[in-house]
Parts: C-alpha cells; sequence; structure tokens
C-alpha cells in the first residue's frame, strides 16, 4: 500500500521540527474552506483522505464531504479510511494469524507467491490476554500462574513466535509485559507517525485499528482509534481501507473538577451512564470545553478505554499541552513531543483554554464537580448506583436474581469457621486496561490498602484477592511508594502482567466456596476494576459482578460484602478497638498527588520499554520451525488449519444465492452480547468443547480457556452460543447454549443441532431483539456464526463491529423494519425461513423474508439488508472479506 495518493489538491507542505523536514498534507493548504470548526476527530479523517486522494479509492469529493459535513452535521458518504497501524492481543491475534497462514498455503494452492500474504501496515501483537488467576493472595503467585501460562500455551507461543520470524512487519509483545493498552499507552503510540517515500520523511496523525474493543483507550493521547474485528483488521493489514460512513460527532463538554474523595473510575461510570442514555452506538464522541484543562491524560485515557461500553465507536481527546506532559512523563524523547506540538498546531489540530468550540451533531455536558463515588453493576456497565446507594441496590437487585432466596440465609461452607450469603464478595480484583494504567486511582488503592492494615484491617477469608497490573511500571512505582507491601498484606499480590478476571480469567474459587455457592444457589458478587461485567463473564460462581475503582476493590475485600453500605458501616476496629470507617482509611487527592509526584519518574518507562521484545526466559526458550509456510499439526488441539478457504475458486461468480429452507437455530432476546455469542472464559467438560478435547486425549485440567484456544476452531465452533446464561426462546425453561431441533423436538446443545442441521444440508438463521451484538469485537462470534452454518442473522438492531464481521463472515445481517419483531410475529422457532431476490442485492435494500409455520400458513415481513456499502457488497459476494483479498492477491 503506498504511503502517499496523488495529491490532486495539491496539499503537500513541509515543516520544520528540532532541525528535521517533514513533508505534511496541510489541511489548510487544501482550500476545501474554513474548517476551524471542524470537530478534531474529522480533521483527523480529512488528513488522511487527502493524503491517500488518488482519484480511485479516494477522491477529491469525499475530502470535500467531510467538509460540507459541518452543515448538516451528519453525512451518508462513504470513504475509505487508512489507518497508520494495526494493534492486536493475542486471544484475538492468534486466529488472525492462523488466518494469514492459511492465506499463505490458499495463495499458493491459487497459484500465487505466499509473500504476497504479508502485513503492508505495521503490526504489533501484545500477549496479555492468557494469564489466569490459578494462583493468588501469595508472594509466589505472579511465578505460579506465569509457570502455568507457558505450560498452557506452549503450542500458541510456538506459533506467534513463528509468525514474528515469518512475517515483516510484525512484532510481538512477550508475555508478562502488559496490558495491549497500555503498552500501546505508554510506548507504541507516537501521537504523530512518519514514513519515508522518495527520499523525504512524510508526518501524518498516529493512527490505528485495534482486534480489541478496548483500543479507543489511545484516544485519550488524541491518537484516533477504535477496534475491529479480527477479520476487519486482517484486511487492514493487507491493505484494504477500512470502508467506513462520515460518522456523527457527539460532543460532550466538560467543565469543572472532579472533587475531593471522587476518582477517574467514577467519573468514567457517570459518563458510561448519560452516553448510553443520550444514544451513540456507531458515532464519533468527542471531549471537549475548559473542563479538560483539569482533567489528566490518564483519566482521560480511562474515559476513553471504555467507548465500547457508552456504545461510541471512539471517544476522543484533542491534543494540547497535557499530552506532551504526559508523553514526557512517560519517557518519549523530546523529538517525537516536539513533533507532536509542531503538527498539532500546524493542522489546527491543537487545543488550549478558550480554544473555539468545534461543531457537532449533537452535545452534552458534565460538570465535574457533581460527580459521586459509584459502581456498575450487578451485569451491565452503564447500570451506575451511587456508593452510598449500592446495598439497598443490590437488595433490589436479589429479588430478580435470586426470587425464592430466604432473607438473610447463610450457609456453612465447608472446612471454614464461616458461612457464606448472598452478596457476598468472592472476588476482589484490581485488573483491566481501564484503571491499571492510572496511577492516581493505583496509588490511592495503595494508600487505602496502608491506612487499613495500619489499622489492623484485613480482608475478609472468603474474598479472592488479586492485582494484576496493566505495565510493570505499575509494580515499580508501587514498590518505590512502599505501598506494594500493604497491598501484599490484604493479598492483592501481583498475580501477573496482562487482562485477566475482566475477561473471565479470573481462575477457580477454593473448591468449598464453590461447592457452597452453586449447592445453595447463592447470589455471590464480584467487586473489579474493569470494564465489563456481563453476565457469566467474570466467574461461572458469580452472578452479581460490580465495576468500582481500585481502592473501593480493597474496601470492598475488608468490607466483604454488597449489602454492606461501605460509606456508613463500620469496616472494622483498629489495635486500640476505635471502630474504623471507610473515611479513615480514604485517601486525600494531595496524599495521592505526592505519591505520584514522588515516586514515578520517565526513567522507569524507558527502562521497562528498552528491551519490552525481549521477553522473559521462558518465552526466549519456546523453540519453532522457521519456513514461508506454517508446518500445521494435525494433532493440535490449539491451533488447526481453518476451512475457510476449502475448495476456493480463484475467480468469484458474484453470485448471491437464495436462502431457503431455512430453520432458526436460536430465537434471542434485547441485548444479546458478544459475550453471549463467542466462546469465553472457561471450559466445561460435558460441553462439546469440553468432549471434544476430552476426545483428543486432554485431560480437564489442561482444558484452559476458550480464549487460550482461539486458533483452533473445532473447539470455538463447539463454544459459539454456548455462554452459561444464554437464554434461547426456542428451548423455554433452560439456560445455557441449547435449542430444540426441528420438526424432531429434541432439546440439545446449539452445536449438536447446527451439524444435524448440516447432515440434512439445512441452512440456518439467528432471531433475535435489540442491541444484538453489543461488546468486545469478538471476531469469533461471527466466525463461530457462519461455521455453524448461520445464512443470516435478523434482528432489531445491531452493534456496529459484530454487523461488519457477521458480513466479513459472508453471513447476511438484516434488520427488522419498523413495528415487526420475533413477538409480533410470534415466533417460536418451529418455524421455515426463506430469503429469496438476494441475485441483485444492494446495499441497505429492503429485503423480504417469508415464514412457514409448522401449520403450513404463511406470512411475509420487510427487513432492511445490513449490508452498508458497496465494499462490503463485494466481500459478502466474494465469501467473506478474508475470500475478497485473497481472490485479488492471487490475480496480481
Amino acid at each position: 500500500m503506498p504511503l502517499c495518493g496523488q495529491d490532486t489538491l495539491k496539499t503537500r507542505k513541509t515543516l520544520t521540527v528540532n532541525g528535521k523536514e517533514y513533508d505534511y498534507f496541510s489541511l489548510e493548504a487544501a482550500g476545501l474552506g474554513d474548517i476551524t470548526r471542524l470537530p478534531y476527530s474529522l480533521k483527523v479523517l480529512l488528513e488522511n483522505l487527502l493524503r491517500y486522494e488518488d482519484g480511485r479509492s479516494v477522491s477529491t469529493d469525499d475530502a470535500k464531504a467531510v467538509v460540507d459535513w459541518m452543515k448538516d452535521k451528519t453525512s451518508d458518504r462513504e470513504i475509505a479510511y487508512r489507518p497508520a497501524r494495526v494493534l492486536m492481543q493475542d486471544f484475538t491475534g492468534v486466529p488472525a494469524v492462523v488466518d494469514l497462514a492459511a492465506m499463505r498455503e490458499a495463495v499458493v494452492a491459487l497459484g500465487g507467491d505466499a509473500s504476497t500474504i504479508n502485513p503492508l501496515s505495521p503490526v504489533d501483537l501484545v500477549i496479555d490476554h492468557s494469564v489466569m488467576i490459578d494462583y493468588a493472595g501469595s508472594a509466589d503467585s505472579m511465578k505460579k500462574n506465569m509457570d502455568l501460562e507457558f505450560e498452557r500455551n506452549g503450542e500458541r507461543y510456538a506459533f506467534l513466535r513463528w509468525g514474528q520470524k515469518a512475517f515483516n512487519n510484525f512484532r510481538v509483545v512477550p508475555p508478562g509485559v502488559g496490558i495491549c493498552h497500555q503498552v500501546n499507552l505508554e510506548y507504541l503510540a507516537k501521537g504523530v507517525w512518519t514514513g519515508e517515500e522518495a527520499g523525504r520523511t512524510i508526518a501524518y496523525p498516529d493512527t490505528l485499528v485495534g482486534t480489541d474493543s478496548h483500543t479507543t483507550m489511545i484516544n485519550g493521547l488524541g491518537v484516533l482509534g477504535w477496534g475491529v474485528g479480527g477479520i476487519e483488521a486482517e484486511a487492514a493489514m493487507l491493505g484494504q481501507p477500512v470502508s467506513m460512513l462520515i460518522p456523527e460527532v457527539i460532543g460532550f463538554k466538560l467543565t469543572g473538577q472532579i472533587k475531593e474523595g471522587c476518582t477517574a473510575t467514577d467519573l468514567v461510570l457517570t459518563v458510561v451512564e448519560m452516553l448510553r442514555k443520550k444514544g451513540v452506538v456507531g458515532k464519533f464522541v468527542e471531549f471537549f470545553g475548559d473542563g479538560l484543562d483539569n482533567l489528566p491524560l490518564a483519566d482521560r485515557a480511562t474515559i476513553a478505554n471504555m467507548g465500547p461500553e457508552y456504545g461510541a465507536t471512539c471517544g476522543i481527546f484533542p491534543v494540547d499541552a497535557e499530552t506532551l506532559r504526559f508523553m514526557r512523563f512517560t519517557g518519549r524523547d523530546e523529538d517525537t513531543v516536539a513533533l507532536v506540538e509542531a503538527y498539532a498546531k500546524a493542522q489546527g489540530m491543537w487545543r488550549e483554554t478558550g480554544t473555539v468550540d468545534p461543531v457537532f451533531t449533537d452535545t452534552l455536558e458534565l460538570d465535574m464537580a457533581t460527580v459521586e463515588p459509584s459502581l456498575a453493576g450487578p451485569k451491565r456497565p452503564q447500570d451506575r448506583v451511587a456508593l452510598s446507594g449500592a446495598a439497598p441496590a443490590f437488595a433490589d437487585a436479589l429479588k430478580t436474581l435470586a426470587p425464592n432466596a430466604s432473607e438473610d440465609r447463610s450457609v456453612p461452607v465447608a472446612g471454614a469457621d464461616y458461612g457464606l450469603s448472598d452478596g457476598d464478595v468472592v472476588i476482589a480484583a484490581i485488573t483491566s486496561c481501564t484503571n491499571t494504567s492510572n496511577p492516581s486511582v493505583l496509588m490511592a488503592a495503595g494508600l487505602v490498602a496502608k491506612k487499613a492494615v495500619e489499622k489492623g484491617l484485613v480482608a475478609k477469608p472468603w474474598v479472592k484477592t488479586s492485582l494484576a497490573p496493566g505495565s510493570q511500571v505499575v509494580s515499580d512505582y508501587l514498590e518505590k511508594a512502599g505501598l506494594q507491601t500493604y497491598l501484599d498484606q490484604l493479598g492483592f499480590n501481583v498475580a501477573g502482567y496482562g487482562c485477566t478476571t475482566c475477561i473471565g480469567n479470573s481462575g477457580p474459587l477454593a473448591e468449598p466456596i464453590a461447592e457452597a455457592i452453586d449447592n445453595n444457589g447463592l447470589v455471590a458478587t464480584a467487586v473489579l476494576s474493569g470494564n465489563r461485567n456481563f453476565e457469566g463473564r467474570i466467574s461461572p460462581h458469580v452472578k452479581a459482578n460490580y465495576l468500582a475503582s481500585p481502592p473501593l476493590v480493597v474496601a470492598y475485600a475488608i468490607a466483604g460484602s454488597l449489602k454492606v453500605d461501605v460509606t456508613t458501616a463500620v469496616l472494622g476496629q483498629d489495635k486500640e478497638g476505635n471502630d474504623v470507617f471507610l473515611k479513615d482509611i480514604w485517601p486525600t487527592a494531595k496524599e495521592v498527588a505526592d505519591a505520584i509526584e514522588q515516586n514515578i519518574s520517565p526513567e522507569m518507562f524507558r527502562a521497562r520499554y528498552d528491551n519490552v521484545f525481549d521477553g522473559p526466559p521462558e518465552w526466549q526458550a519456546v523453540q519453532v520451525v522457521e519456513g514461508e509456510t506454517y508446518a500445521w499439526d494435525s494433532t493440535s488441539t490449539y491451533v488447526q488449519h481453518p476451512p475457510y478457504f476449502q475448495g476456493m475458486e480463484k475467480v468469484s461468480s458474484g453470485l448471491i444465492e437464495d436462502i431457503k429452507g431455512a430453520r432458526p437455530l436460536a430465537i434471542l432476546a434485547d441485548s444479546v452480547t458478544t459475550d453471549h455469542i463467542s466462546p469465553a472464559g472457561s471450559i466445561k467438560g460435558s460441553s462439546p468443547a469440553g468432549v471434544y478435547l476430552s476426545e483428543h486425549q486432554v485431560s480437564d485440567k489442561d482444558y484452559n480457556s476458550y480464549g487460550a484456544r482461539r486458533g483452533n476452531h473445532e473447539v470455538m465452533m463447539r463454544g459459539t452460543f454456548a455462554n452459561i446464561r444464554i437464554r434461547n426462546e426456542m428451548a423455554p425453561g433452560t439456560e445455557g447454549g441449547v435449542t430444540t431441533l426441528q420438526p424432531a423436538g429434541d432439546v440439545m446443545p446449539i452445536y449438536d443441532a447446527a451439524m444435524k442441521y448440516a447432515e440434512a444440508k439445512t441452512p440456518l438463521v439467528i432471531v433475535g431483539g435489540k442491541e444484538y451484538g453489543t461488546g468486545s469485537s469478538r471476531d469469533w462470534a461471527a466466525k463461530g456464526t457462519s461455521l455453524l452454518g448461520v445464512k443470516a442473522v435478523i434482528v432489531e438492531s445491531f452493534e456496529r463491529i459484530h454487523r461488519s464481521n457477521l458480513v466479513g463472515m459472508g453471513v447476511l445481517p438484516l434488520q427488522f423494519a419498523e413495528g415487526v419483531d420475533r413477538k409480533t410475529l410470534k415466533l417460536d422457532g418451529t418455524e421455515i425461513f426463506d430469503i429469496e431476490d438476494l441475485g441483485d442485492l444492494k446495499p441497505r435494500q429492503t429485503v423480504t423474508v417469508k415464514v412457514t409455520r409448522a401449520d403450513g400458513s404463511s406470512e411475509t415481513f420487510e427487513t432492511l439488508c445490513r449490508i452498508d456499502t458497496v465494499d462490503e457488497l463485494d466481500y459478502f459476494k466474494n465469501g467473506g472479506i478474508l475470500q475478497y483479498v485473497l481472490r485479488n492477491l492471487a490475480a496480481e
């Protein structure tokens, strides 16, 4: 992919910074009108179009459309956007590399050259999702967890090391370094990217797409990036632009300052609640206002991180003096910082106090002084509750979660001198990219631990406590500040560096505790400093999950229950017998600020990131067979050759076949997330995936997680729609991944039914409600759907990433017309679906669906085809985006 197009608009200018010349594509020189009040994010998109304007994929009219956006604050113009780089984590990265390896073999089979399958944009893959909290609360927890990680993931890591050597433009950050988003924020991101072309250095905005939805965290640094499916990311790596409509941009004005006693976590939970109510799915959110003068960059990154939780494509902050301060703080060199400042000012992308407000599609406003301490739960990140009301809110939730539970019931725990009750906190985890990148909340957690220990407080014995920092720098400054020793005394020993409890890698609970919960139907709780708390995500034994700031995680480990009002309750007694309250151990803002100033330096970041790609000895010892193509091991249960390209012809027919005689595989309600659809968490022995592993001589202790086995489609398709909390309306009264096989009427696992339908050559459909596919940007939610034989998904509304991924896997996304849904149609799963006249399909056209009922009667209803762009239609006609790319490369 060329760095630049033909520059018909003649916008290329030169910028001199610290004695070095950089060419750049000037927004002002384009002569497209006054863009002073164009949102910052759209200025970044405009520059991208100017740089790649070639009269073909990008035209001058595309650039003009971005400027014209200011007239109506919306646009239906489709543009081709090319991010500078791609970021991956290993759960989503492994299947992406598996696909690239399979594409190398396929392109050879089609008469092409294997080396043409190579990333054309820089790719960084950070191995951060594989560590599990098997061990916690002891000094050797981290070593034990890392030993297990390498033991479990040896095949995957050997495969990734092959990819690191086989592919150009592909770097791997080894295990034990940190979470991809924090590594990105602290090290990988540059603010302004550079490249060489014809002996000249070109400067342009640092932009990216990532295979994790929380890629948006980097928006806090003024870097435009968002999560896409692994499928889309692979296409971007291979030179395909991201096809998108010029988005609506919602302005979020921040004023005032966070008050004493509140944290960035409290602020972000308030922002999530407000934006969810506003409705920003598929839109850009851009933060502005003089309140940014009082908002440190780590707090901005915390807000940006949770873009997926408030539903936006991105949640971006402009570049200003705070951006530069943070870059210096994290050890970036002066030339990099100077270039960011000079470039932002030259392009009109610089913000300072009094900067004129941009024009937005719509706005909302928050005075940060009104934010109060908060949690969010029990199962959605937007369900914020004030800390003072958390106990009664849980009591209300309990009526739904366990309607038959007796009040204040307590059950014994085998071998323990305590019992367990509904609401007891069994997991307290300082985890996740959201908060572990923020020194203010981590120092606050350390200070709460210090004050608590000094007063003689301890964590409750039934609480599994853990600390999983987002980078090794966190450990450095907690150690230097003398706070880690206090965290250790409360059980918050470092358990690993990576994304742990937040993605379900919480590890096992102590067996007597798990048995007490399961045998008695207790509603146990988890409190974590994460961004996700969906049903069944954190632990199979925990029904109610609450997001909270790291210091509150420590407080709830001490309190031990969500029924305790931590704002007023006595947490314990000090050594003199005096009652201790939360206010007695809560640090002041000055104490936190002093701890940061005295214990964190740029040298810490430089020291940790100087050898970031080396990895621990265990990584360096991983053996790999080198070669242009991968030597697949047919006995591997981690990495298998996927079937996407089997029997593929060099040229597509371009025909879309009608879908006739389809049976529904599942009928689902509103808010079914990719966490419900995609395989995630632990693998149960009785599940189809567990049976497969057992048949392949894998013992149950070595099942590992679905995330770790994403490179094996056989495991993953068996885990699709297998979430323990999913409810399929085709099998009333059940919970978990089951369906009713038609017309036989037998209830069985969804995978088993799908295979029986496949034997009978029966196509399948999924029917759902509103907000289908919200959640992480999980490629396997679409891949698994496709491999199960689903040809169409018919729902009331889609989350943007999942809709795009379905198209990328050749699954037709259809949206019910207004006023029509599964309920008005009285669907029960016994119907047969016919979707015809697809041969002339156009983006967003009306598609008629016919349903024939078991009694022979039939009716039709209208749907909107959610193939939104002509590029997506090309992908769909080829059977998917990878097939489209592969055919293009094989034809060269």
